[in-house]
This record gives C-alpha cells, sequence and structure tokens, in this order.
C-alpha cells in the first residue's frame, strides 16, 4: 500500500488496463478551443487537439481497455510543449500526456521539479507481509471504499470465502477514511457500515447483489436481501450526523489534500493500520498481501488459524475478479489501488 512513487505509472497503467472497454464504447468528446488546423512544423505533422483526441482516444479502445467501460476526454491542453490528457474511464480521473506529432503517448508523468520521497536511514521501506500472525479465530478486517473498482474486485473474491468459514473468522468490512468516488460512495460507505452493524447477517446477501451491478441496485439489493430499511435509515442518520460524513462534503477546506472528503466514522482504525487506500486487508492486527482470487484469499486467512479447520481445504476460484462491478474475470490478480 505504500509504494508511492514507484507504482505510480503502474498503478494508473491498471486504472487502463482493466477499467476499459472493447467494443460497443460509450466515448463522448467535447470540443475544444485550441488551434483547429494541422500544421508542418520542420517537416513534422503537429495534430490539432481534434485530431489528437480522436487518435489517444483510439489508441485506447483498441489496445488499452475492455468491454463495459465508460471513457471520456474531459479537456485536452498544451503543457510543456505537449499534449496534456484528462480522461475519465469509469469515473477514474486519469491525466496522461501524448507529443503534439501523435507518435508518442505517455500514462502518467512525474514532475521532476519535486523531490522523491525515498526511505532514509531511519525510515525503511515497506516490507510486504503475506502471512499473519495465527490465532484460534482470525479477525479480517477489510478496509475499502465502496465504489472503488479494486474495492469491489477483492470483496467479490472474499465473499466466497466468507460464507466458507463462517463464524470460524470474525470478519470486518471498513472503509478507508476518505472517498474518491463523491457523494455516492460516502452514502453506501455509511448504508453498508450501518448495516453491518445493525444486521450483520444480511451484509453478505446485500453485497453479492451490490457488486454485480453497483449503482442504482441498492434498492433492489436491499429488497433481496430482505434488509429492513428503517432501522438501518436511522443509522445512517445519525452516523452521518456524529461524524459530520455530509457536512465535510459539503465544506471542501476540510477534504483532504484538497482533493478528497473525509469519512472518519472508522478513522482511528485507519490511524492504527495506517492504511492508504483500497483495499487493504488487515488479519490479526497485520496488514497483508494477498491475491483477490477467492482460493488466494482462503489459503492467506487460513495460515492464520492455530488449527486450521476442514473448511481450509474447500476448492474455490482460483480466477481473480476483473476491476470494478460485475462477475468477469481476469488471468491474473493484481495489487493496484484506489488512494495514495
Amino acid at each position: 500500500m505504500n509504494k508511492k512513487t514507484i507504482v505510480l505509472a503502474v498503478a494508473i497503467l491498471g486504472i487502463l488496463g482493466y477499467l476499459g472497454l472493447k467494443n460497443n464504447s460509450q466515448i463522448n468528446l467535447p470540443n475544444f478551443s485550441l488551434s483547429s488546423l494541422s500544421k508542418s512544423v520542420k517537416g513534422e505533422t503537429i495534430l490539432n487537439p481534434e485530431e489528437a483526441k480522436n487518435k489517444v482516444v483510439d489508441y485506447i479502445v483498441k489496445n488499452l481497455v475492455k468491454e463495459g467501460t465508460k471513457v471520456e476526454m474531459k479537456n485536452i491542453s498544451e503543457e510543456n510543449g505537449i499534449y496534456k490528457l484528462e480522461l475519465n474511464i469509469s469515473d477514474q480521473e486519469v491525466v496522461s500526456y501524448m507529443t503534439k506529432d501523435g507518435e508518442k503517448f505517455f500514462v502518467s508523468a512525474m514532475d521532476m521539479s519535486k523531490e522523491l520521497k525515498t526511505a532514509s536511514d531511519n525510515e525503511s521501506a515497506p516490507v510486504e507481509i503475506t502471512e499473519a500472525p495465527k490465532s484460534d479465530k482470525p479477525v479480517v478486517e477489510l478496509f475499502v471504499m465502496s465504489y472503488c473498482p479494486y474495492g469491489t474486485q477483492i470483496e467479490r473474491g472474499i465473499l466466497p470465502v466468507v460464507k466458507t468459514l463462517g463464524n470460524k473468522i470474525d470478519f470486518q468490512l471498513k472503509f478507508v477514511d476518505y472517498a474518491m468516488h463523491d457523494k455516492k460512495e460516502l452514502d453506501e460507505n455509511l448504508f453498508q457500515y450501518c448495516l453491518q452493524k445493525n444486521q450483520p447477517e444480511k451484509l453478505m446477501a446485500y453485497l453479492e447483489c451490490f457488486l454485480k451491478k453497483g449503482q442504482g441496485t441498492e434498492e433492489a439489493c436491499m429488497v433481496q436481501a430482505k434488509v429492513e430499511k428503517e432501522k438501518i435509515s436511522n443509522c445512517v442518520n445519525e452516523t452521518d450526523k456524529e461524524f459530520k460524513v455530509t457536512e465535510n462534503y459539503k465544506d471542501k477546506s476540510a477534504w483532504k489534500g484538497g482533493n478528497f472528503p473525509p469519512f472518519d466514522v472508522e478513522k482511528a482504525d485507519n490511524e492504527k493500520y495506517k492504511v492508504q487506500g483500497s483495499p487493504t486487508l488487515v488479519i490479526n492486527e497485520t496488514v497483508i498481501s494477498s491475491g483477490r482470487d477467492a482460493m488466494s484469499l482462503l489459503k492467506t486467512i487460513c495460515s492464520a488459524f492455530n488449527n486450521s479447520p476442514a473448511e481450509c481445504q474447500t476448492e474455490l476460484s482460483a480466477e481473480s475478479p476483473s476491476p470494478g462491478f460485475g462477475e468477469g474475470t481476469v488471468a491474473n490478480s493484481n495489487d493496484a489501488n484506489c488512494g495514495n
């Protein structure tokens, strides 16, 4: 979770590689105010913004992304002699760059005027831990953002594990202390928090439904999971008021780094484990790295038992769920995340 600078470009590429589309793309390209004519400079063809946006979108659609995701070019501008491209891919903001001749595409860029933070003599580099301390009944805490594609990815992987192990583990769904997907994410975080708090036996059924399509299915999924909505609504209102979720959303001076609204409901646990993004898996109070397919997660969690129960021998799917909502899979899991 802390490999900030090193994995920045990889994480952004992960967004493109997993959130995209191939056919039947929904692409909405606005008009731009820069020069509308192609130019030839020193024998090189310079693309105008309209040509540049078309070339970039065509390249992304054909080479970097998969089916089913909305791709939108929000803006294009000139910066330091190249085109700066502001893209929206499945509600994820991505800034990329392209040379003005259209020959080179850069997924991301690093500002070389700023000093990179590296591990000092007194600060060791983070080490990925793949095996948790053992206990008779492992406590499994999963921190996510409810609309983060990588959070929903691991949720879809861990649901079969939670169902398989049942009360052999103490599973707790928790939320990162800021949101990256606007107000809808804060609202869904509040609902799921209160559902787990008041009707925990219905959380799995709700998530199994919600994770298939996401926004727009909340009401139907509540009905399917037989949620007593009135009890949840009271909790949502009280929790919202106690932790100033909506109040802080309206006050951008309270936003993390000025960019993301806070979600302080489980801030203490976020600080305890130094949670930086979604997903973060904690087992027996230790942040753990694991594959996001059900089989890998089962093995990871089962390694935390003093004496593994028979359920740990269950054969679950080794295919990693694809990032985002749905029921698709990808060949390999990944460590991309939403956050710092």
